[in-house]
């Protein structure tokens, strides 16, 4: 029997928070859309693990200018739907974000695109952040150290400043973030294929004309995209465009944990989402006194690539758990080490230089919303229109790579070049970090 096949104008590869934005946008352009994705829902990949960090600390201009348009979206969030999911609504929870200037990163050449855009912040020197945070030690420790080096121990060498923005902070529930992305996009008619696994991209010659699918089935599309997170550089290979892309992607295993806050650093009492360079990590608060802890790759931390995504084992690691507790514990000192790990080993994304793709590629038709995992989930919305953007002067015929298509922005009426998110550009001068 042969297996059923069905049409669409577009196929999105990947039910997570990029694929449903990018979703909602194609429909609302009048597109039929059908998302599939191999997981048991939508929203339970890596989307599900996202720390959901809503900041605007960047190193380029179109990243925080993307980041800053995005934030106005998560805001109102029912206005960017256009309509309230029955479901239940993912919200925004204000923290502001402190981001501790450390040797090699002093921020200024953010502040100075922040200044242009209007993005508030207060400049801390030493004293007026030992004062505003009292519960933060704000010595200087840089380098970050392995715990066992002897170093670790090492007195502070002089006192941190800080830059503190206001307007930053996180969205309480990720997965249902993608959910709610989806609940819209299903009103404008797209349609959901879980626990639907690609093989094959199809080809009519040089144009890409849909996928098939690991039941034996086919939807014909002449507009395939790409936002399968981790599992996207394997899309791209048997997509045959792996070789036209300038820059690469692949998947990394990061390990977040849980654990009580200490004094003053709790959500309920205004603790902030914390980014520190200095020491590795960042940390923020979360509903129920606790603090969600992540790394920021520094240099004496080996990165785990994963070339399986299937392969990758949710349980952390104790190495990886007492290291993130010690270092929190020399930036809060009365932070209290828990006994035992509580938290979760997912995958990221990643490029080469931590800056998402967002194009197309050389088989027309075949675009790209990839390494988008660790610091996109808060460009989710304005991705999806960017992707869509893309598509939609790409298959009109213009020429993305000769001439970035420009895209203005609703909230600042700033232009965001979308070259920047090219596969073909030089990559991009940035923190190298998930920080971006």
């Amino acid at each position: 029997m042969t297996a059923a096949s069905e049409t669409a104008d577009a196929v999105v590869i990947g039910a997570g928070v990029i694929g449903a934005a990018v979703a909602l946008e194609l429909a609302r352009g009048g597109r039929s859309v059908v998302v599939v994705d191999r997981g048991p829902g939508v929203g339970t990949g890596s989307t599900s693990a996202s720390s959901a960090i809503i900041r605007f600390s960047y190193s380029t201009r179109d990243a925080i200018l993307a980041a800053w348009e995005a934030g106005a979206m998560w805001r109102d969030w029912a206005g960017h739907l256009g309509a309230v999911d029955p479901d239940g609504m993912c919200r925004f929870i204000g923290t502001g974000n402190l981001i501790l200037r450390t040797v090699g990163y002093d921020g200024s050449a953010m502040l100075e695109l922040w200044r242009e855009l209007g993005i508030p912040f207060d400049d801390l020197d030493a004293d007026q952040l030992a004062e505003r945070f009292p519960w933060l030690d704000t010595g200087k420790y840089y380098p970050p150290k392995p715990i066992d080096d002897p170093a670790f121990a090492d007195e502070a060498s002089e006192r941190l400043t800080a830059i503190f923005q206001p307007a930053s902070g996180f969205i309480d529930d990720p997965s249902l973030a993608a959910k709610n992305l989806a609940f819209a996009a299903r009103r404008h008619g797209a349609r959901f294929r879980i626990r639907s696994e690609v093989t094959a991209v199809l080809r009519d010659g040089e144009v890409a004309a849909g996928v098939r699918l690991a039941d034996g089935s086919t939807i014909s599309a002449p507009v395939v995209v790409n936002a399968a997170g981790p599992h996207s550089s394997h899309i791209n290979r048997i997509a045959g465009v792996v070789d036209d892309m300038n820059i690469s992607n692949r998947a990394l295993r990061q390990e977040v944990f849980t654990a009580p806050a200490p004094a003053g650093a709790s959500l309920e009492e205004g603790g902030p989402l914390v980014a520190d360079l200095d020491v590795g990590q960042y940390f923020r608060p979360q509903p129920g006194g606790t603090l969600l802890i992540g790394g920021t790759e520094p240099e004496c931390d080996p990165l785990h690539w994963v070339d399986d995504p299937d392969a990758n084992s949710p349980h952390p690691t104790v190495e990886v758990w007492e290291t993130y507790m010690t270092r929190l514990a020399r930036r809060i000192p009365d932070f209290g080490m828990p006994t035992q790990p509580t938290g979760i080993a997912a995958l990221y994304d990643v490029t080469d230089d931590w800056v998402p793709i967002y194009d197309r590629s050389n088989l027309h038709g075949f675009f790209l919303a990839c390494g988008t995992s660790g610091n996109q989930f808060k460009n989710a919305p304005i991705a999806g229109q960017f992707v869509r953007a893309i598509v939609d002067a790409t298959m009109s015929g213009h020429d993305h790579d000769a001439d970035p298509v420009q895209f203005r922005g609703a909230l600042t009426g700033h232009t965001i070049d979308l070259g920047a998110f090219s596969r073909r550009r030089e990559p991009a001068v940035t923190s190298g970090t998930v920080m971006g």
